[in-house]
C-alpha cells in the first residue's frame, strides 16, 4: 500500500511542486494544507505517515504545527521544508523532532531521498 503524505505549504504553488514529485513515484497525497492550524487539523484526520512541513507560514508557523503534531503522535514522521537561510529555525525543528529537512526550491531527488530514509 502506498505511503499518505500529507503536504503543508502556504505557497500553492510548492504544494503543487511536491505532489507532483510524490504522485510521480507512487505516493498517495491524503491532502494538503496552507498552514499549521490547517496541518494540525489534517494530521487528526488523515494519520498520514509523513507530513512535508513549511516553516514559514501564516497562522500557526511550521516549528508550532511540529510540536502539536508530536503531542498528539510522539512517532509522527515530519520532515521540515525551508527556503535558504533559515538554518537556526532548521535546528529549531530538528530539536523539536523533525526528521529531515528539505530546502527551496525543491530538487526531486533530495526530496524522494529524505521521505524514502525517513519511512524506512
Amino acid at each position: 500500500m502506498a505511503h499518505k503524505i500529507l503536504i503543508v505549504d502556504d505557497a500553492a504553488f510548492m504544494r503543487m511542486m511536491i505532489k507532483d514529485i510524490l504522485t510521480k513515484n507512487g505516493y498517495d497525497v491524503v491532502g494538503e494544507a496552507a498552514d499549521g492550524a490547517q496541518a494540525v487539523e489534517m494530521y487528526k484526520e488523515h494519520s498520514p505517515d509523513l507530513v512535508t512541513l513549511d516553516i514559514t507560514m501564516p497562522e500557526m508557523d511550521g516549528i508550532t504545527a511540529l510540536k502539536q503534531i508530536r503531542s498528539m503522535n510522539p512517532n509522527a514522521k515530519v520532515i521540515m521544508c525551508s527556503a535558504m537561510g533559515q538554518q537556526a529555525m532548521v535546528i529549531d525543528a530538528i530539536q523539536a523532532g523533525a526528521k529531515d529537512f528539505i530546502v527551496k526550491p525543491f530538487q526531486a531527488e533530495r526530496v524522494l531521498e529524505a521521505i524514502a530514509k525517513t519511512l524506512s
